[in-house]
């Protein structure tokens, strides 16, 4: 395995989903503590050979059992948008608690749920992590989801429809609407593709929607984002719901989600170092 040496530029989702933000070309990453990987699956959900770019901590070795961290990008990005310099260091911050960390490719659009297109929930459900499992030897018990944006929506989706699959989940800056009205254009393929993946919706009617799962939400002040953001936490808070909740200065952006990687990381190793 090689050391990771990456040059990249993010691109994150705007209030219309529609502008991207380009980091400066100087912006990489370079750690000799962690080791990136691909992973090509042949995808049945997707009807495609996919592929999948694996992190790899420092001390990592298949027969450890590490823990497993799912991380989905945001619209108009890639995987590979993810992991820049701030992940990085977040993540061998972590040391030898540090999981091995997965980002599949998630499409334009796909909003990670199972559409008209493909059944992009499946994919990372039932392909993804087990193919992960496989490969590195990952602990079938210790997974967490969490994701950026378009990412974020998608991993509290997926954790909502498999109760007691996930350690934690986590919302970082989510793209979450009260209503299919409001929703991006490409979002979701109809009203009735937005009702059966309104995971605001589903907490008000089962504030235990995510059960033991831990939670983790956080929008900036200034992101459009931030009522549905609120709204999901005012439902899950009338539970006994295992919330941990941020509202920091900063908007919808790359400088936003770099600021807190770490607080992220942290978030993760302890939920899943501590999951029965």
């Amino acid at each position: 395995m090689a050391t990771l040496v990456v040059a990249v530029s993010l691109v994150v989702l705007a209030s219309t989903g529609g502008r991207s933000v380009k980091r400066p070309n100087n912006w990489f990453a370079q750690s000799p503590e962690i080791v990136r990987e691909t992973l090509a699956i042949d995808s049945r959900a997707l009807d495609r050979r996919i592929k999948i770019a694996v992190l790899l901590p420092r001390g990592y070795a298949k027969d450890q059992r590490r823990s497993l961290l799912v991380l989905l990008h945001g619209r108009g990005s890639t995987q590979e948008h993810l992991y820049d310099a701030a992940l990085l260091k977040a993540l061998a911050g972590l040391g030898d608690r540090g999981p091995v960390v997965a980002l599949p490719y998630g499409g334009e659009h796909s909003y990670w749920h199972d559409r008209a297109d493909a059944d992009w929930g499946r994919y990372v459900s039932s392909e993804v992590i087990p193919a992960v499992r496989r490969r590195y030897g990952t602990d079938r018990r210790r997974v967490a989801i969490g994701g950026v944006s378009m990412g974020g929506f998608g991993a509290l989706d997926l954790a909502r429809l498999h109760p007691g699959r996930f350690c934690a989940v986590g919302g970082h800056s989510p793209a979450l609407w009260q209503g299919g009205g409001e929703s991006a254009a490409g979002a979701f393929d109809d009203a009735a593709d937005f009702a059966r993946h309104d995971v605001i919706g589903a907490a008000r009617s089962d504030p235990d929607l995510f059960g033991d799962t831990k939670v983790w939400l956080d929008a900036g002040d200034a992101d459009p984002f931030q009522p549905g953001v609120t709204a999901l936490r005012t439902a899950l808070r009338s539970s006994n719901a295992d919330l941990t909740f941020h509202t920091w200065p900063g908007a919808h952006e790359v400088s936003y989600t770099d600021a807190h990687y770490r607080a992220y990381l942290r978030f993760y190793a302890h939920a899943l170092a501590t999951c029965d």
